[in-house]
């Protein structure tokens, strides 16, 4: 690590402990949105917790007026929330099969063989790397939560369980370990300490490696209204302007980025060494740009925010008073941290939801934090016959509709709170 990359960190470190900007130390003077008080979304409780007290820390969600990061202070710290994590990737077949789509897309593209190592930051439980294996590509993860290392690691996928950065990077290094890819899917938003993070991904990188970074676009986020997306674990929101920003202060370069479909709408970014022979793809400055005509320099852009989750909020409580009111059964689908910011900023309850149900066993016989919903088996919805079925993980709606179309057969709808409240028949839709 360079002298002035060390200088970066070091001031950026310094500024964040007088509430600046977590990349760029300046002067946080701009409110996207204030989601009220929240208990980490992730702190599925047992029933023995249920008459303790819960944290709760606040949701309120700032903007850097010079890099244009949107992010949450540091309630809360990452080894308090990854230690032992809830979540588990491969329980979403959507995901597997994107994961698994975009190893074989970069195997070509890299030209990765045995002579390559591929790495994966917040590796979870091997959804992505665990296909590289049958293409001979040498792979390692790196992963805080042990819980989920451990099922990596049961699947072949050799797993460091670590937070990453400069220290652990140096340390790789020293070991003869660099890297001609290093992917990080969704876990740039879960790093308070984003200057050691790219500092370490550099320092990892071979000269011609390169970096692929996803992550939730906080361009979609606002047009299509996804507040429940901000929760306490995701430090930090993204536009291609801030990306390209964090790559120079850390010797970096934006070299390609794709839009995806995933989460709502997310970005694939791809990063260099700035002496990096890659070639930079017009794909960038053609984002770059569609993002300063949507006004994502402009702070009236993220003040206007707010009332759109205030609207959404009114119009879902509206919707279940109206449901309970006619004698209606309703319960939930999926636990997803997104759905416990809805939950909790609706106040929605059991007065509203009779129970969720979930795919993970992890979370079985287990509350909700905060409004103390039940989580069951799917197979209870079944049991249940609910008149209707509030889609938490909405991200994944047409995957859950389509695993669910039976319960047409008691006239059961679907219910899909962002970007406003949507009703779905599944027996309208084509089989």
């Amino acid at each position: 690590m360079n002298i002035q990359a060390v200088e970066i960190v070091r001031e950026a470190k310094a500024a964040h402990a007088f509430a600046g900007c977590r990349l760029c130390g300046s002067r946080l003077r701009h409110t996207l949105v204030d989601l009220g008080m929240s208990p980490p979304c992730e702190n599925f409780l047992r029933a023995d917790q249920l008459d303790q007290m819960e944290a709760y820390y606040p949701l309120n969600v700032l903007v850097c007026d010079t890099c244009y990061l949107v992010q949450l202070k540091e309630y809360m710290s990452p080894e308090s929330i990854f230690s032992e994590y809830a979540y588990f990737s491969s329980y979403s077949a959507s995901w597997v099969a994107h994961a698994k789509a975009y190893c074989e897309a970069m195997a070509k593209r890299l030209d990765l063989g045995g002579h390559s190592l591929a790495v994966e930051l917040a590796s979870n439980d091997g959804y992505l790397l665990q296909h590289f294996l049958p293409l001979g590509v040498p792979v390692l993860g790196v992963e805080p939560a042990a819980n989920v290392a451990r099922a990596a690691i049961e699947k072949g996928v050799p797993t460091r369980v670590d937070f990453f950065g400069v220290r652990l990077a140096r340390q790789m290094v020293a070991e003869g370990l660099r890297a001609d890819l290093i992917t990080g899917n969704n876990v740039l938003a879960q790093v308070p300490d984003l200057n050691d993070f790219v500092a370490g991904m550099k320092i990892l990188l071979k000269p011609e490696g390169v970096v692929t970074l996803e992550f939730p676009h906080i361009e979609r986020l606002m047009a299509e209204n996804q507040f429940d997306t901000i929760y306490h674990e995701h430090f930090s929101y993204f536009s291609l302007l801030t990306i390209n920003l964090m790559a120079a202060r850390h010797g970096l370069r934006l070299i390609d980025v794709e839009e995806l479909p995933t989460h709502g709408g997310s970005l694939r970014v791809y990063l260099a060494h700035e002496n990096s022979s890659r070639p930079v793809g017009e794909r960038v400055g053609r984002l770059l740009d569609l993002e300063k005509r949507h006004g994502l320099t402009d702070m009236a852009t993220y003040a206007s925010f707010g009332h759109k989750a205030q609207r959404a909020k009114r119009d879902l409580l509206a919707f279940l008073i109206a449901a309970k009111n006619e004698g209606k059964k309703v319960c939930g689908y999926g636990a997803p941290g997104k759905g416990n910011t809805l939950l909790n900023y609706c106040a929605i309850g059991t007065d509203f939801l009779d129970f969720t149900v979930d795919r993970n066993p992890y979370k079985h016989g287990r509350f909700t934090p905060g409004m103390h919903i039940p989580i069951r088996p799917v197979e209870a919805i079944d049991h249940a016959k609910p008149d209707y079925i509030l889609i938490l993980p909405w991200n994944l709606k047409a995957e859950i509709v389509e695993q669910m179309h039976h319960v047409s057969a008691w006239n059961a709808k679907f219910v899909v709170p962002i970007p406003f409240v949507t009703v779905i028949d599944p027996s309208e839709l084509p089989r």
